[in-house]
């Protein structure tokens, strides 16, 4: 009977044991996941180049420029390699990011409403120009912005590089380079152009304000590069222009260069500080340029034209250990999908009027069958007067259909981007069931 009771004892003490054990396992692990649950959210960086074709990166294959840090960045990102933006001029497609819209609906056409140039007179034509887009500076300050949207969530946000609309107020940034007063120069950037052409002092004081504040903080760094003027430091020129003949060429090959040289000097900045694990990278670039290797501008075919090498680039989301790096060479995205992408890992409630998706969903990006693209007038006045093109991304075709009132004589283009990715080859007239298809699109587009 002694021998029993010790046994039975002997167990209830063993069951007790293992139920403190258990108990205590299950609290630390109410513990842990409320750790994890009340963990800051991540740092947002937006990274945006400026006037740089998809082809140039050597991790697209370019075999003359040099962008080894990039390179690593898509390495370590899931990377989408035929992403575009809604236009391929940098003011539109600005405002597009920031908003999450297209530029029918956020406003911003072009880079300058209409005003009136008077030849030889650079003041009375900035006057000018500045009291024409003060209605557009009004009308883009209600608009939502992507800083505004993050308020929820306590983000602090900082503006740095290229900002058309103003003052950096008026995107909803906390803090910010640009100033906009027309006066001091303000058009599309002033001070904020300087950086990464001048360092990066004013991000890493940025940087510590967040963190002395113990915020999550939005960057958005639009460094004003590989843009012109091509400049580039003496050592990079002289690298590239031992590879060709043209001087031009040289040195947008070398602002390339220089442009990928200050991405990692940011992504060194947020690395030293011990950010980069729960910092959320997003690359884009503004829009399409094609260096002219005799001059020093553009190819038509290129910025401010419909077809890719205007509207195409690189997209490319790193979150260290919560995104899985890959390179998606066949998913077609937008810049409109940079924040309802962001907004959904941050659970925060995408606004219905946005367009975009969540290219993190696999099951919506491949259920999505189309985007669109809109070209407008560098200077512009409504809608109806200043459309040149729409274009509709349907893989594997795209249609980029021409405005008939200002665009009189053009056809309709419609071109397999899959087969003819340099868009060499009209397949309009023998695929014309396609044509009416996407046609109908952006009817359906242009009604909403």
């Amino acid at each position: 009977m002694k021998t029993f009771i010790n046994l039975s004892f002997g167990f209830l003490t063993l069951c007790f044991l293992f139920s403190c054990v258990n108990n205590a396992k299950k609290e630390e692990a109410k513990n842990h996941s409320t750790v994890e649950s009340n963990a800051q959210p991540p740092n947002i960086v937006f990274i945006i180049s400026d006037d740089q074709s998809w082809t140039d990166y050597g991790f697209m294959g370019d075999e003359n420029i040099e962008t080894p840090r990039l390179d690593k960045f898509a390495s370590e990102s899931l990377t989408f390699a035929r992403g575009y933006v809604p236009t391929s001029l940098c003011s539109p497609s600005l405002a597009s990011i920031i908003t999450g819209q297209y530029p029918k609906d956020h406003g911003i056409l072009g880079n300058d409403k209409v005003y009136n140039r008077v030849k030889g007179d650079r003041n009375t034509s900035q006057k000018n120009r500045s009291e024409a887009y003060k209605p557009v500076i009004a009308a883009f300050e209600k608009q939502l912005t992507f800083p505004d949207m993050l308020k929820e969530k306590d983000y602090i946000s900082f503006q740095t590089g290229k900002w058309w609309q103003g003052s950096y107020k008026n995107g909803g940034f906390d803090y910010g380079m640009t100033h906009g007063d027309p006066k001091k120069g303000g058009r599309h950037g002033d001070y904020g152009l300087e950086i990464g052409r001048k360092g990066l002092d004013t991000i890493n004081s940025y940087v510590d304000l967040a963190l002395k504040e113990k915020k999550p903080f939005f960057l958005w760094y639009a460094p004003f590069l590989p843009h012109t003027p091509h400049n580039p430091p003496k050592r990079l020129f002289e690298k590239y222009n031992k590879k060709t003949d043209s001087e031009h060429l040289a040195k947008y090959w070398a602002m390339c260069e220089w442009f990928d040289e200050t991405c990692g000097q940011l992504f060194d900045l947020i690395d030293d500080k011990g950010l980069t694990d729960n910092t959320l990278f997003v690359y884009v670039c503004d829009n399409g340029w094609v260096q002219d290797p005799n001059k020093s501008g553009y190819m038509k075919e290129s910025k401010r034209a419909p077809y890719d090498l205007g509207m195409r680039t690189p997209i490319m989301y790193k979150w260290a250990g919560k995104i899985k790096p890959k390179m998606d060479t066949e998913s077609v995205v937008s810049s409109i999908d940079m924040v309802p992408t962001v907004l959904d890992v941050l659970d925060i409630e995408i606004p219905e009027n946005l367009p975009g998706i969540n290219v993190l969903d696999t099951t919506q990006l491949h259920n999505r069958d189309i985007i669109f693209g809109e070209i407008y007038a560098h200077d512009f006045e409504t809608i109806e007067s200043s459309m040149f093109y729409n274009v509709a991304i349907a893989k594997p075709y795209k249609i980029i259909i021409p405005n008939p009132v200002i665009k009189k004589g053009e056809d309709i283009q419609l071109f397999n981007i899959d087969k003819d990715p340099f868009e060499k080859n009209n397949i309009a007239e023998s695929t014309p069931e396609i044509v009416k298809q996407l046609h109908e699109k952006v009817k359906e587009f242009r009604a909403k």
